[in-house]
């Protein structure tokens, strides 16, 4: 058992970077059919939802875009923010989803950024309680490290919605907007499809070590 489950925490968030990497590098060289740069697919969103004031700009990396609540600042790879592509496009109606959720006050969106704190510092120490726990057999410790890393686990699993809800908008948006042509919407949602399965997997893998370590817990105070 420990075996398998070892392969799957190990196996499956590698698998789910490859998925998306090969996935976006393949539709990175694909050109949009509107030849329009994902600088100006996400500027074209924005202003259709009346976001003037959220800003569009260039950040180094390759998929290191992401939307900043606080400043409200679409970031966008070098790649996808000059160049068109179906990747790109995807990516940035994507980004712009968030900025959409933000502006609607997405429920979910509201409560991952309430958990940010949290989860910030219950990673870090959680398994700091966890290793005491384990090694000096003291059940106490070991529980104040589940509770600590149950709270990142609910950022995770809290994530999922926001994550796929941002890119359900961007598929309407690029569709209703006439951003991509109908031949391109295929190409489009397995870039998003790719993207949200590094979620997924990093959600199930954080459940998964939830309840090992639930599991040995509950031995250890069976044994006292």
């Amino acid at each position: 058992m420990y075996i398998i489950y070892f392969l799957i925490i190990l196996i499956l968030p590698i698998y789910a970077q490859i998925k998306v990497k090969k996935t976006y590098s393949k539709f990175a060289q694909v050109p949009a059919t509107k030849g329009m740069s994902g600088a100006q697919v996400a500027r074209m969103i924005l202003d259709n939802h009346g976001l003037f004031d959220v800003r569009v700009v260039p950040t180094q990396g390759v998929l290191s875009d992401h939307y900043n609540p606080a400043t409200k600042t679409v970031a966008l790879s070098e790649d996808n923010y000059y160049n068109s592509s179906i990747a790109g496009t995807a990516v940035a109606a994507h980004e712009v989803g968030h900025a959409i959720q933000h502006k609607e006050a997405y429920s979910f969106l509201t409560l991952r950024s309430k958990l940010v704190p949290v989860a910030n510092i219950s990673s870090n120490a959680s398994w700091i309680f966890v290793m005491i726990g384990i090694f000096s057999s003291i059940s106490g410790f070991l529980l104040l490290g589940i509770a600590l890393l149950a709270a990142g686990v609910v950022f995770q699993i809290v994530t999922l919605p926001v994550e796929f809800d941002a890119s359900k908008r961007a598929m309407n948006e690029v569709v209703q907007l006439g951003i991509i042509s109908n031949n391109e919407e295929r190409s489009a949602k397995k870039v998003l499809s790719a993207a949200a399965m590094t979620y997924v997997a990093a959600a199930a893998v954080a459940v998964l070590e939830l309840v090992r370590l639930i599991l040995i817990y509950t031995g250890m105070r069976s044994d006292d």
